[in-house]
């Protein structure tokens, strides 16, 4: 029988958030129907494949440099008790310096940056630990509602042992102006927006390289960090 762990009322946004108006379209009308995991599901392969050798540093997947401020986003991925859970796909995608997407999608009339892809992956060690060299991201206009700009912000996907094991969210970086004007960082409770906010960590900056943020990863229980969807395994 698979484990269902409940819906965390107090840590995820609802997915019906009427200040984040695409919500009002995508959410469902019913409740979810949770279909048990077979054998293959909970057993089969791990997902991870083979990770390049430059999947980890975004500022090296092109051959010039990419503009933008540098910076190292490392931390760990931890069960509800604190232990660090390895062997975790951990992907993650961002806006250049300027606040764009490379994909067709994105009309925001700022410079596509061809040193910068914008997306990368590792997998945990045995300590539950990842880490990526990247550029910080611009904040960028989006057309919820008036004078709308997300805060700079790096979407992470976690994957477990399967494909139904996949947990999204997104990581923040301190002090932003623009938390108070957004729906999507106000959409989740109160109490637990700050879980999906870095901090600057001076100890781990590198001299005349780049600048450092930590973010740990909770899967659940009281500290979980917050995902965009409920979630079973």
């Amino acid at each position: 029988m698979p484990l269902i762990y409940p819906y965390a009322e107090d840590t995820h946004p609802a997915l019906d958030s009427p200040g984040y108006k695409s919500t009002g379209l995508r959410a469902p009308k019913q409740r979810p129907i949770i279909l048990p995991q077979r054998f293959t599901e909970i057993t089969g392969p791990l997902l991870v494949g083979e990770i390049g050798p430059n999947d980890h540093d975004l500022t090296r997947q092109h051959h010039g440099e990419p503009q933008g401020q540098r910076i190292t986003v490392s931390g760990r991925v931890l069960d509800s008790d604190g232990r660090p859970v390895p062997d975790t796909l951990v992907e993650v995608w961002q806006a250049n310096a300027a606040g764009r997407y490379r994909h067709a999608g994105d009309n925001w009339p700022a410079p596509i940056d061809p040193n910068f892809s914008g997306g990368g992956r590792v997998v945990t060690n045995s300590l539950g630990e990842y880490s990526f060299t990247t550029i910080k991201p611009g904040a960028y206009p989006w057309g919820n509602h008036p004078n709308a700009w997300r805060p700079a912000h790096i979407h992470f996907s976690l994957f477990g042992r399967a494909f139904t094991q996949r947990l999204v969210t997104q990581m923040y970086f301190p002090d932003d102006p623009l938390f108070a004007y957004d729906p999507i960082y106000n959409s989740a409770p109160e109490g637990a927006r700050e879980r999906m906010v870095s901090r600057f960590d001076m100890d781990t900056t590198q001299p005349n390289w780049a600048l450092a943020y930590r973010w740990d990863i909770v899967l659940r229980g009281r500290n979980q960090t917050v995902f965009e969807e409920p979630h079973d395994d």
